[in-house]
């Protein structure tokens, strides 16, 4: 079994990302992407946009959002989990950083912080931002039947769309992407290679 520790040194062992040239962003945004050594291992912290929200209504995410002016990304990634999930900042360790991405929609950069605490802790989410928040063995994503791909036309071409087939959940999209190279990283695990980091974006006028 992979406990959080082991976790933790594989991400320590990955070279940060540098910032990415945000110059055409409207603006960049963060998400902190926390582990946790639960009872079946390393787990994650998820939570569920609420079906009010005017877009990605009801999806399942990572605490984040956009930087505020002169914050750092990782500033921003725990500013947004306490606002979200009231997760204090000052029990949270960050360890390292996942390569940006960005949605195929548009030019706006997100950085997954990664980061660390003890043990899995109950969550409240703030009602009109998230419906639900939990833990997540990432073993839970590694079990057969739980990975697919679909590929999908976009503005942009056909691009693959990877998905998390959870007991009551599914997990898709960007934050797909982000935990696809969160359990490369862990597990190592071979065919997974996500949709490429750096999606060439048309010039704006």
């Amino acid at each position: 079994m992979h406990d959080t520790a082991h976790a933790v040194r594989a991400l320590l062992a990955e070279p940060w990302p540098d910032d990415p040239d945000t110059s055409h962003d409207d603006r960049p945004a963060a998400v902190l992407v926390v582990l946790a050594d639960g009872p079946r291992g390393t787990e994650v912290l998820l939570t569920r946009r609420p079906w009010h929200m005017r877009t990605h209504k009801g999806e399942v995410t990572f605490p984040g959002g956009r930087l505020d002016p002169g914050e750092t990304y990782e500033q921003a990634a725990l500013r947004e989990a306490w606002e979200e999930v009231a997760l204090p900042p000052e029990t949270v360790t960050v360890v390292g950083r996942l390569h940006p991405v960005r949605p195929w929609t548009n030019n706006n950069w997100i950085m997954p912080v990664l980061a660390h605490i003890p043990a899995p802790v109950e969550l409240v989410g703030h009602a009109a931002e998230v419906d639900r928040v939990w833990w997540v063995p990432l073993q839970d994503f590694t079990m057969p039947g739980t990975y697919r791909e679909e590929h999908w036309d976009t503005a942009y071409g056909k691009h693959p769309i990877l998905f998390y087939d959870l007991d009551d959940e599914t997990v898709w999209g960007l934050t797909g992407r982000i935990l696809t190279w969160l359990l490369e990283v862990v597990y190592d695990i071979p065919g997974r290679t996500p949709p490429p980091i750096v999606e060439p974006m048309p010039d704006r006028e």
